[in-house]
């Protein structure tokens, strides 16, 4: 566009009817040109037979519109064009007019058919802006039209028309609710594709018209959440955030355990309890007891979509957009485990190099999560402290989140910079300091009377307001501890003939009023004083000087009864009807005579009680109840259209609503690729089974990781469990099926299944053969599941099998015989086994985590046995579950004499990290650390509790290290051993 003409827009585009234009465009006739023949130039060109023409003519139309000129003038010329067959006229019409469709309905009706042929167009573009012009005619008549288009259009071949469909999709909700069921079956259809170009605007629809079918979610959970990093950035924020409610419906809390100890620990009691109330206190005990009890009975096992979604997102706190960062912010702070919290810290404290705009939204989110999680930015002290050109609302929120940081060890250096701040040309910010450093007095109490001293300094400061705010927290301070104060409150009853302020001259005399015990020769004067100036007094400052006088009135009635009485009087007549009323009530009160009621005689308890010292809270305690980042969170009200943060749920919802089947072309005939493919199988959904170009091969790895993490997460959650078996167990059925046959028949033993399934194969091993035992045959298996009667008791489960010809009766035990420290708990004596039956009876052995073996008579009505059972050290053990962090904290700190390294190579077969967990967890009863970068296993020794952690490192080629960290080093050096074999097998 030339400069001329860009002037002549500029000018006289924006002209008012009547006045003349000026400037000179080339296109137009004349210098001055009257306002009915406005934009006659553009219509030309628009009317001309050439495309060259036309299409500069809309380019100076758009970028009109760009500049927020008004060209709804020119809505008729312009949909003429719209069955232009030039491609780049086309696209510009339809920007235009999808701009004015809505004001100018009739005039887009008559071109709908233009629109409909339009949605036919080979031209993506075209397709996608004929439909957005469409949905923008806010017209009900053409709702079966549009309803019509939207369909279509999300089963279009293009990505980019399948996502303008999706935002049509709100815009035909908001013009007919009632069309509500149909786009519902839209919007399924759209939240199964897999490109990421649609998948934000999908999201999008389903929060507008659908949140509460969260149904629709569980099926394509975990496509959305390997597509995430891959979506464009407010597809991010809208999917993260729908994701956050939705887990909060689907997994359990994390951190149920520690919140269940808190409250078992009873906290602080409540200001107005009894310290000798018998009764609560063991109410309390009780409840300490269930609540630890319940932390042992269920220890939390996190859900492998739980954790899927928390490593997926973690990647985009890097994220270059502050809305992103933000939004995983609140998901890993609503979401993830207490221990895992702290990465989103150092991303949030990056976001303060910003605009002050962004600086502003993320101190108030960084306010909220100080008052529950300081520890997470206590090492970005120093990010917080406050600018000279920081704007003043950006000051008072860095104050905010300092004084929530605040603690024993750093206090000295914030209240220095604090000592700063008051120095400061902004009177605003200088009071919020004064308030912080109140704050800081009434939370820490080491540095009380160092803050107290530092504010009556400043009550010499010239600046009245500085004076006036000093004066009101000293007040709330003083009340803490009054008579140690009583020179603080003579010095600030000097103050009342210079303090201006009417609410630091009310603090003054409330304080005077309050505590006149402690400074009986001052308080009258100081009411003479406030007697002479009172009908010039503002209202606050008036109410105050009655109670004033009403409590020395009770308190000291010889010097103050005439001064009391003057006071009442002149507020008997002033204008203000409280303080008429206030005085009337306190004549009535104080002063007895015949008429006055039973109150009077109460008159001292009512004025004299004693008060509790005023809490100073953070303005953003309670603001955590809202979902960090929404503008709920930020105005501290609910907004339209905000959606509540659901409560996590008591019991976890089933999570096989998130599987979905592998279609039946993608198995493999060779048994080792069907064994991955379902080690797989939970993670992959229906759109991802047939594989597109557009979709990243980033997206594939990530989840195909999260199959595998999935799958080991699911092992180790069966381990932990009270019901549960493990994935991997039910899943390698068909492959384990023939091998099982075997086994049954030369052992010819079935194990049944317990309350709670082991996290690996059983290994039985004989105890007595048939042939010694005169056809009576004893197997046994170390079960790997807690021994009821005793917990620090391994359970050893023996198989009886009588294969003689007559009853066997009375099999018991006798004559045990252990080494020192040892501990046996026998098995109910069994009275009879027919010929050719089996029973099963289990026993508890204390092996006193050693592998020493347990001897022992196995008796029968005729013959005595000498057995004995030897545990392997992988059986002394059972699982523990540790989160990453809390594996790397305690590995950290059992380094030295204490860990043991030893390098192998790993067999072809065995180089797949299903083969490596499955060998390990056979040899050791150990759990596997969910999501760990390595393959990482948790478990401790069944007597002591001794941690016994297990890494395995795989490199290229098979090379292997394997560490074993141990507090008990003999059992870590015979462990390590162990599953040296098993993995070299």
């Amino acid at each position: 566009m030339s400069v001329s003409s860009a002037f002549n827009d500029e000018k006289g585009g924006s002209s008012s009817v009547g006045e003349p234009e000026y400037g000179h465009d080339p296109a137009s006739g004349g210098i001055f040109s009257s306002d009915y023949k406005r934009h006659d130039d553009l219509k030309e060109m628009l009317d001309s037979n050439k495309d060259s023409l036309k299409l500069e003519a809309m380019k100076r139309i758009v970028a009109m519109i760009a500049r927020g000129k008004n060209a709804s003038d020119l809505f008729p010329a312009v949909v003429k064009n719209v069955a232009c067959k030039n491609i780049e006229v086309k696209k510009l019409v339809y920007v235009y007019l999808v701009r004015y469709a809505e004001e100018q309905q009739d005039l887009a009706l008559l071109s709908i058919s233009t629109f409909q042929r339009g949605l036919k167009d080979p031209n993506q573009l075209i397709r996608a802006s004929a439909l957005r012009v469409l949905s923008s005619i806010r017209v009900t008549i053409i709702v079966p039209i549009m309803m019509l288009a939207i369909k279509e259009a999300a089963s279009d071949m293009s990505p980019y028309v399948r996502k303008t469909a999706a935002h049509a999709i709100p815009k035909l909700y908001s013009l007919d609710p009632e069309q509500k069921d149909q786009l519902i079956e839209v919007i399924e259809k759209l939240l199964a594709d897999k490109t990421t170009l649609v998948a934000g605007s999908v999201v999008m629809a389903f929060e507008e018209v659908c949140p509460e079918r969260i149904d629709l979610i569980h099926k394509n959970y975990r496509k959305l959440c390997n597509l995430l990093i891959d979506v464009e950035e407010w597809g991010q924020v809208v999917i993260i955030n729908m994701l956050t409610r939705y887990a909060r419906t689907q997994f359990l809390n994390p951190n149920i355990n520690e919140s269940l100890l808190e409250e078992g620990s009873g906290g602080e009691k409540a200001f107005y309890g009894s310290d000798d109330d018998e009764d609560e206190d063991e109410e309390e005990k009780e409840k300490k007891a269930e609540a630890m009890a319940m932390a042992k009975r269920k220890p939390y096992v996190m859900d492998p979509d739980h954790r899927l979604l928390l490593r997926n997102t973690k990647p985009l706190l890097q994220s270059r957009n502050a809305a992103v960062v933000m939004a995983v912010a609140q998901l890993y702070f609503h979401l993830a485990p207490k221990a895992e919290v702290g990465v989103i810290a150092k991303a949030l404290v990056r976001l303060l190099r910003s605009h002050s705009e962004v600086q502003y939204v993320v101190l108030q989110n960084v306010a909220t999560m100080t008052i529950k999680r300081r520890g997470m930015f206590e090492p970005y002290l120093k990010s917080f402290y406050i600018r000279s050109t920081d704007p003043t609302q950006i000051k008072v929120l860095k104050l905010e989140v300092l004084t929530n940081l605040a603690n024993e060890t750093n206090i000295s250096t914030i209240l220095r910079e604090f000592q700063t701040y008051i120095k400061s040309m902004d009177k605003d910010f200088v009071a919020a300091t004064i308030q912080a450093i109140g704050r800081c007095a009434t939370n820490i109490g080491e540095v009380r009377d160092t803050c107290l001293n530092g504010l009556v300094q400043l009550l010499s400061n010239r600046d009245e307001l500085v004076v006036a705010e000093s004066v009101v927290v000293i007040k709330k301070l003083l009340q803490m501890q009054p008579e140690k104060h009583s020179d603080i409150i003579k010095h600030m009853a000097k103050l009342t003939d210079n303090i201006q302020v009417p609410m630091a001259r009310a603090s003054i005399l409330w304080l005077i009023g309050e505590y006149c015990e402690h400074v009986p020769k001052i308080a009258p004067d100081v009411l003479r004083k406030m007697a002479k100036s009172f009908t010039n007094e503002e209202d606050i400052v008036k109410l105050q000087i009655i109670n004033l006088a009403a409590k020395l009135y009770l308190t000291n009635s010889k010097q103050t009864k005439l001064l009391t009485q003057y006071v009442l009087n002149l507020a008997k007549y002033d204008q203000n009807y409280d303080i008429r009323d206030r005085a009337r009530f306190i004549r009535q009160l104080i002063v007895p005579t015949e008429k006055s009621g039973a109150l009077s005689k109460y008159a001292k308890k009512l004025f004299l009680a004693l008060k509790p010292a005023p809490v100073l809270e953070s303005p953003f305690k309670d603001r955590d109840h809202f979902q960090l980042g929404s503008l709920s969170h930020l105005l501290n009200a609910k907004a339209g259209g905000y959606q509540e943060l659901p409560d996590w749920p008591e019991a976890a919802p089933d999570p096989s609503v998130r599987n979905v089947e592998v279609p039946e072309w993608t198995k493999c005939s060779s048994r080792e690729k069907r064994r991955e493919k379902k080690v797989e199988k939970p993670f992959y959904s229906d759109s991802e089974g047939e594989s597109g170009p557009t979709e990243s091969a980033d997206s594939e790895s990530d989840s195909a990781s999260g199959s595998e993490s999935g799958s080991g997460s699911g092992e180790e959650s069966g381990s932990g469990s009270a019901s549960e078996e493990s994935e991997e167990g039910s899943d390698s059925e068909e492959e384990e099926e023939e091998m099982e046959k075997d086994n049954k028949k030369k052992t010819k033993i079935e194990f049944k299944k317990q309350t709670i399934a082991p996290s690996s194969t059983v290994k039985s091993y004989e105890l007595l053969h048939r042939i010694t035992g005169e056809g009576l045959s004893v197997e046994y298996c170390f079960s790997r599941q807690p021994f009821s009667s005793d917990a620090n008791m391994v359970a050893v489960q023996m198989q009886f099998t009588n294969n003689s010809t007559s009853e066997t009766k009375s099999l018991h035990m006798e004559d045990v015989k252990l080494q020192s420290g040892m501990r046996v708990k026998e098995f109910a004596e069994i009275e009879s086994l027919p010929a050719g039956e089996s029973a099963t009876a289990v026993m508890g052995i204390d092996f006193c985590d050693s592998t020493q073996a347990a001897n022992f008579q196995l008796c029968t009505h005729t013959r005595k046995f000498f057995v004995s059972i030897q545990p392997p050290v992988g059986e002394l053990m059972q699982p523990v579950f540790l989160t990453e962090n809390e594996f790397k904290k305690e590995q950290g700190q059992l380094m030295g004499m204490n860990e043991i390294t030893e390098k192998l190579t790993l067999d072809i077969k065995c180089r797949n990290e299903h083969a490596i967990v499955q060998r390990v967890t056979t040899t050791a009863n150990l759990s596997r650390v969910p999501c760990g970068s390595d393959k990482e296993f948790a478990g401790r020794t069944v007597t002591s509790g001794s941690l016994v952690l297990v890494t395995v490192v795989t490199k290229d080629e098979g090379a292997t290290q394997l560490t074993v960290n141990c507090e008990k080093m003999v059992i870590g050096t015979m462990l390590v051993k162990d599953i040296l074999l098993a993995l070299t097998q």
